[in-house]
C-alpha cells in the first residue's frame, strides 16, 4: 500500500529540492550591490508622500481571521454534500455528525455576533 504513494513521494521531493536549489543558488550568483534607489519604495511611478507604514484597525485583522475559520468549515461542509447519498447505509449517524457540526458552527457564529466582533464602530 505504501508503494502507491512513492511517486507522490518522489514528486514532493523533486519539488523540494528544486526549491531549495534555486534559492541557495540565487543567493550565492545573485549581484549584492546595494544603493540608496533599490531600497527606496516604488509604486506605479508615482513618488511617496509621507510615511508609507500606516496603522490598520485591529478590526481588519478580526474580519480576515473570521472569514478564514468559517471558510474553512465551509470547506468540510462541501465534501460531505457531495458524498451524503454515498454513505446513507451508515444510517442517521452521518446526518447527525454533520448537525452537530453544523451547531457548533451556528453557536461560534452567535458567540461571535453577540461579543460585538462583527460591529464596525
Amino acid at each position: 500500500m505504501i508503494e502507491n504513494y512513492l511517486p507522490i513521494l518522489i514528486v514532493l521531493v523533486v519539488a523540494a529540492g528544486f526549491a531549495f536549489v534555486s534559492l541557495i543558488l540565487t543567493h550565492l550568483l545573485g549581484p549584492r550591490v546595494p544603493n540608496a534607489v533599490k531600497m527606496m519604495p516604488y509604486e506605479s511611478g508615482v513618488d511617496q508622500v509621507g510615511e508609507t507604514r500606516i496603522r490598520f484597525s485591529i478590526r481588519f485583522f478580526l474580519i480576515a481571521l473570521l472569514f478564514i475559520i468559517f471558510d474553512i468549515e465551509i470547506i468540510f461542509l462541501y465534501p460531505w454534500a457531495v458524498v451524503f447519498k454515498d454513505f446513507l447505509s451508515f444510517g442517521p449517524f452521518i446526518f447527525f455528525e454533520m448537525v452537530v457540526f453544523l451547531a457548533i458552527l451556528v453557536f461560534g457564529f452567535v458567540y461571535v455576533w453577540r461579543n460585538g466582533a462583527l460591529d464596525w464602530e
